[in-house]
């Protein structure tokens, strides 16, 4: 693992000093409890290898400009964080042990919520949580998407290709607009807030010439520091059922059937079709099942499978919109996947007006976060989730074969296929004791293996932990890694001193790469 030793302990603390007088000195975090509270929280074993030296904390765009030029002077890599709570993934570490987290957090306002046109303007430390309390406080007619982790940053999540599960939920898909701070202290906004004094920002996404928001996707070009997006408008109706599969072999249909809905937009949302295993673990801890070796058997899931009266797979489906559309498509869906069932499927129905409880309304929580204690001690979990083509045979052998390979490393198997438009994340979360050294080992060993055989079928990770970043970058590999090098090229004219999270998704800047590609 690449290290700033470059950076000396005096510089570090003429640094910290600077930033001081920016920020002032209660915000400026460089002791050892503060560098453990940016530490990874799910880290396979201690995460010492991304431990920051130091976190700065600023207020406003002038503090954030400072700290940049600050950065600059002293050659010292920043590693920006919205809120931190990027787990599974890294959390708040940096990828390069050493390196200054830049907090964001404070810069928390909702700038701006149009319920006519349906977007807001945030701040990237703006909680789903905040978003959430504001609209309901306000009375705002317009619904948010979240993600499994609702007290996570809403510009994060989008800037990280999260995904929700409304018809908005494709988060990056609804930016509309940003402010962006270069590594080099200069200042833009993209699509329509380029002409200044824009009436068009956060309603059309494209600008005049070259669209950027998507090139400060997953990237370290740019921090960015005010980010729009579209919200869903309140529907009239909505309808949802939960669908639980009894076989495991039941993947196949379902997929085909579910992927032609999702094409013809009867379902509008992204969806989880998740394992036994991705509702057991939220709700109970393995020694309560088994605490033999190896993975669990299959006998012991089926006892899982009817204690929880679930299925081997189980899925819910929403539909949004008019009453009328909303009572088509439900027929639609039942003629889809009744006949497979051989039962009537059992549809919620909300209307406006109804307390929003009963509906399909997203609420933001952090009950999902209970999976990590399914082995006990320190728990922690990283996921591998490869993007597939929504076809139900590749779909059923990526199953078998992913569980063999959970299986072969003695963990147990917890996965799920999220359905986009034309796509499947195969997500699988790799649940560990972070206190158990073997099980760290295999699971490090497992998520390389699975690296290997996604690469190998022709299937790319999407996203990807701290810990695999370069090994997931270095699988895009057409034409001798062309596109690393375009990537590195641009990194090096934006960012001259190579300060802005350096190897963030396997992109390096020259001081760090030690070449001149």
């Amino acid at each position: 693992m690449r290290t700033t030793g470059n950076v000396s302990a005096a510089t570090l603390r003429r640094a910290l000093r600077a930033y001081a007088r920016v920020v002032g000195e209660e915000w400026v975090l460089a002791n050892d409890t503060d560098r453990d509270a940016y530490q990874d929280a799910y880290a396979l074993g201690e995460g010492r290898e991304h431990r920051p030296a130091a976190a700065v904390a600023p207020q406003s765009l002038e503090e954030l400009q400072a700290i940049v030029r600050i950065a600059n002077e002293f050659r010292l890599p920043l590693w920006p964080v919205a809120r931190g709570k990027n787990l599974g993934y890294g959390g708040a570490a940096p990828l390069l042990a050493g390196s200054v987290v830049v907090d964001l957090g404070r810069m928390k306002r909702i700038i701006e919520v149009d319920e006519k046109s349906g977007h807001c303007l945030l701040e990237p430390g703006v909680g789903f949580i905040d978003l959430h309390d504001h609209l309901r406080e306000h009375d705002i007619r317009l619904w948010m998407s979240v993600p499994g982790n609702g007290w996570g940053s809403v510009v994060g999540n989008a800037l990280e290709r999260g995904i929700g599960y409304t018809p908005y939920g494709d988060h990056t898909a609804r930016i509309c607009g940003m402010e962006v701070l270069l590594p080099t202290g200069e200042l833009i906004r993209t699509g329509m807030g380029a002409m200044q004094g824009s009436r068009g920002w956060q309603r059309y996404p494209y600008g005049y010439g070259p669209a950027w928001d998507q090139m400060f996707v997953q990237s370290n070009f740019g921090i960015v520091t005010k980010l729009g997006l579209w919200l869903m408008p309140e529907p009239e109706c909505t309808m949802s059922v939960r669908v639980n599969l009894p076989q495991p072999d039941d993947i196949g249909w379902a997929i085909d059937e579910l992927a032609e809905l999702r094409r013809r937009n009867v379902i509008e949302h992204n969806f989880v079709f998740g394992n036994y295993l991705h509702d057991a673990a939220v709700y109970a801890q393995r020694s309560e099942w088994y605490q033999g070796p190896g993975s669990i058997p299959d006998e012991v899931s089926r006892r899982i499978i009817e204690r929880f009266g679930i299925g081997w797979w189980s899925f819910r489906l929403a539909l949004f919109g008019y009453t009328e559309a909303v009572a088509a498509h439900a027929r639609v869906v039942r003629r889809a996947l009744e006949p497979h069932l051989k039962k009537e499927l059992e549809f919620d129905t909300w209307h406006r007006g109804e307390p929003l409880e009963k509906s399909a309304a997203p609420r933001p929580n952090v009950l999902a976060l209970q999976i990590v204690n399914w082995f006990g001690g320190r728990g922690g979990h990283i996921s591998f989730s490869p993007v597939m083509p929504p076809d139900g045979a590749l779909a059923l052998e990526q199953f078998h074969r992913m569980k063999a390979r959970f299986e072969q490393f003695g963990l147990d198997y917890y996965t799920s296929f999220t359905m986009g438009q034309r796509h499947i994340n195969n997500v699988n979360l790799i649940l560990y004791n972070r206190d158990d050294a073997a099980m760290v080992d295999n699971a490090r060993a497992l998520f390389r293996t699975l690296v290997a055989d996604a690469r190998e079928r022709g299937y790319g990770e999407y996203r990807a932990h701290l810990d695999f970043m370069q090994d997931v970058a270095n699988t895009y590999d057409f034409n001798g890694h062309a596109l690393d090098k375009l990537n590195a090229r641009v990194k090096d004219l934006l960012d001259p001193h190579g300060i802005l999270a350096p190897g963030k998704n396997g992109i390096w800047p020259r001081a760090y790469r030690g070449d001149a590609t």
